[in-house]
């Protein structure tokens, strides 16, 4: 994912940049409200915006009302020092999503931008398509050209969740989280057996390669299927 960090306590940015890049994320950092807005209303589009509270220059409520005013439905989540339930409900009254109080833990920091990316990103699970190969997540159909493949459920979950997001790097925790049921202690890297199974049925048999790997960080679906 795409993470814009408006964060003014500086040693606090760059914990969060080095958290959130080494789960397999981009992460851009402002440290003052001025550049935050800029950045939020010009520098996306981002997946999610991890927006403090208590800015110089332009406050994170204000940041957060002038996004939702230019339309731009990106999931924020609100951070502060603050802890009061009014403070809360002004926050999400302005156009937050959620609401995290500092001090917090960086497990559940990630599991709410997780949250958060899901609810904003849910798909219209429809017909997906990436050249001649087509997959119905309903109907738990897969075919590339004429020829039909049979894909397990978890293969196929897999598989959706990367067509959904052509062209775009998605981290082995992110596929884990949408995928699998219960992920807690899973180990991520489970993921590369299943996009090894699905590389044998739908690439190699037509000479393709539509799942590449995107070293440090989890896989892509070439949105011409390879």
């Amino acid at each position: 994912m795409r993470i814009l960090v408006v964060e003014d306590e500086e040693g606090l940015a760059e914990s969060l940049r080095r958290g959130l890049s080494a789960d397999g994320h981009l992460v851009e950092v402002a440290h003052d409200g001025h550049r935050g807005l800029d950045l939020a209303l010009a520098g996306g589009p981002y997946e999610v915006v991890l927006l403090d509270l208590m800015l110089p220059g332009v406050s994170g409520y204000e940041i957060c009302t002038r996004l939702r005013a230019h339309g731009d439905t990106t999931p924020v989540l609100m951070l502060t020092a603050r802890d009061g339930e009014y403070d809360e409900a002004e926050g999400l009254d302005s156009g937050a999503d959620d609401y995290l109080t500092k001090p917090f833990s960086f497990v559940v920091l990630a599991a709410r931008i997780r949250a958060l990316a899901r609810r904003a990103g849910a798909p219209d699970r429809s017909t997906l398509q990436a050249g001649d190969l087509l997959l119905d997540p309903q109907g738990r159909r897969c075919r590339r050209g004429s020829q039909d493949i049979e894909l397990t459920a978890r293969e196929l979950g897999v598989l959706a969740c990367l067509m959904e997001r052509p062209g775009q790097a998605v981290a082995k925790q992110d596929i884990l989280d949408e995928v699998w049921d219960a992920p807690h202690g899973i180990d991520p890297n489970i993921v590369e057996v299943y996009v090894s199974s699905l590389r044998r049925k739908i690439d190699a048999p037509f000479g393709r390669r539509s799942i590449l790997t995107v070293h440090g960080t989890g896989y892509r679906m070439a949105p011409d299927g390879g």
